[in-house]
């Protein structure tokens, strides 16, 4: 009898955990990508976001790293992997997430996309969500109270510890991806 008890509560404390668990996963906003994004952010209304970032390095970030100049500065750091699969590199080019966060179509070869900065969507994606800012924030997209909190974040890549940095001049490189709603007029 005790160790049927013990059985007993040994199964249910493991159900609650595996419950815990999968409940926390599905809680975990996961990334969805930037062609999930694209469908709404390349209209006019939108400002063109899609065509702002389509345009800017950051479209081009994973293709740099395949490069034979990447593998180059990678082994001149001693990394023993080509620039494309090593971490010290991916973790600037690319959104590095555990690949359970990752929805079916996200492609990491997007390199540095929307999500990298405004969090990962697939809680704020809906039209109902992103209608509503205070509720897209709720939901999980990052909000930056000014142009210092977002500078701060660009500068946890854009900063003395890559191989290939160049001063950072965050006025004029905020101004080429800078990427508004225009406001209702």
């Amino acid at each position: 009898m005790k160790h049927t008890l013990r059985f007993m509560i040994l199964i249910l404390c493991s159900a609650v955990i595996v419950m815990s668990i999968s409940a926390q996963e599905k809680a975990a906003n996961k990334y969805i990508g930037v062609k999930a994004c694209a469908m709404c952010h390349k209209t006019e209304k939108q400002g063109k976001q899609l065509d702002i970032w389509q345009k800017s390095k950051h479209a081009e970030t994973y293709k740099t790293l395949t490069t034979a100049r990447a593998d180059s500065i990678a082994r001149a750091k001693g990394l023993k992997k080509p620039a494309a699969e090593s971490p010290e590199c991916l973790q600037c080019h690319v959104i590095t997430a555990e690949v359970k966060l990752f929805e079916k179509n996200f492609d990491v070869k997007d390199g540095v996309q929307c999500e990298l900065c405004h969090g990962a969507g697939s809680a704020y994606k809906t039209m109902a969500i992103m209608k509503d800012k205070a509720k897209s924030i709720a939901a999980g997209m990052k909000e930056y109270k000014d142009e210092a909190a977002i500078e701060a974040h660009c500068k946890t890549c854009h900063n003395e510890k890559s191989p290939s940095y160049k001063e950072f001049k965050f006025k004029e490189m905020w101004a080429k991806i800078k990427h508004p709603v225009p406001k209702k007029g």
